[in-house]
């Protein structure tokens, strides 16, 4: 049976036909595009993408399935997702089950048959915006009343609604080393390589006072990824300058290098359009070297390679090379660091997976 007509419609006007799979009912949210060729599961799951429909520019989604090893949260965290085409039949030895079903079953719409190229070039083009999902060829009066309701990113805090509300471990409890990781919206990823790095990791939920992550002794503190706008995050970077503060090696990913500009007065920038995909060149400005990576950011720390804005205390390590914004920083006299791309990313690439080392590396100083 053929699945009934549907559209996505954009705040500036542009429809685009298809055909709707799963709920009927408008979804509302803001449409970004992704360039990643395989790894549609952990996009579909990473907390990152809370509250969006994601447009997948490969073709065909959903060949090989979904299994139960590679999500990265309990759950499908997007609003709704746009393919050009939605395989109707998966192959590959680790699948437990179809995407189609999968995404049913979470109650996400998937919007087929989509001419995703003119999508993703509009979308580049005039940048990312708000848009709904709904059946039909033209959209009803209930689905211009929620897409002109839908609030935007801009202001909104997502961390706080995607955080763990209970503490919870990951890693052996004998392991060498301790970090306490807060929770924006972490990447199940992120805790297997801490412990594949010999780490045990207690994971707390964003607000968690000084004072309370203090009591636990860690040996480093880790920043997670997260969804939102970072400025929004208002009660993050007084925690985190105190902790900072007690000299404990500090890592952010995302979300948690975006809170570290904040905390020592740099701002963040909403980018046109961001960077969402696995092929984001970034150049490591100590060494030279260009790192291939995995980014899903809307929003940026203002600055150049010459420092953060209002923030002399950070230095800049890394940029990108397409539009020079600042994908990496460091405190001058702090264990201090972040990056703005994912070197845990899974699928990859993996360049950046010595990031952890380093880290490591700062906690094996600190106990001398």
């Amino acid at each position: 049976m053929q699945a009934p007509k549907g559209f996505l419609l954009l705040e500036d006007g542009t429809l685009f036909s298809g055909r709707l799979v799963g709920p009927t009912s408008p979804t509302v949210a803001e449409v970004v595009f992704t360039t990643n060729m395989t790894g549609y599961q952990e996009v579909f799951t990473d907390p990152s993408y809370r509250g969006q429909i994601v447009v997948m520019t490969a073709p065909q989604i959903g060949n090989y399935g979904i299994n139960a090893e590679d999500p990265e949260s309990a759950q499908p965290q997007i609003a709704g997702v746009v393919v050009r085409e939605l395989s109707p039949t998966y192959s590959n030895w680790r699948a437990t089950g179809g995407l189609r079903e999968w995404l049913e079953r979470a109650a996400v719409p998937v919007l087929t048959e989509v001419d995703t190229r003119r999508l993703t070039r509009h979308l580049r083009t005039v940048g990312v915006m708000k848009g709904v999902i709904g059946e039909g060829e033209t959209p009803s009066g209930a689905a211009l009343a929620a897409l002109d309701a839908c609030p935007s990113m801009e202001g909104l805090d997502l961390a706080t609604v995607v955080s763990t509300r209970e503490i919870y471990t990951w890693g052996p409890s004998d392991a060498p080393y301790h970090i306490v990781a807060y929770d924006y919206g972490i990447k199940r990823n992120i805790l297997r390589l801490f412990e594949a790095h010999g780490c045990r990791v207690t994971v707390v939920p964003s607000d968690t006072p000084a004072e309370r992550l203090l009591a636990m002794d860690p040996d480093g503190v880790f920043l997670s990824n997260g969804p939102g706008d970072p400025a929004a995050v208002a009660y993050a970077p007084a925690t985190i300058r105190e902790i900072a503060s007690r000299q404990i090696p500090m890592f952010g990913i995302c979300l948690g290098h975006q809170l570290l500009g904040l905390s020592f007065g740099g701002h963040t920038v909403k980018m046109p359009y961001g960077h969402r995909g696995g092929n984001q060149p970034v150049k490591d400005l100590a060494t030279g070297q260009v790192l291939i990576t995995s980014q899903n950011p809307g929003f940026a720390v203002a600055g150049s390679g010459e420092g953060v804005e209002g923030a002399p205390e950070l230095a800049v390590t890394h940029l990108n090379l397409n539009d020079r914004t600042v994908e990496g920083l460091r405190h001058r006299t702090l264990p201090v660091f972040g990056v703005q791309y994912h070197p845990e990313a899974a699928p990859g690439p993996h360049d950046a997976v010595p990031l952890f080392d380093q880290f490591l590396t700062a906690l094996r100083n600190r106990r001398g």
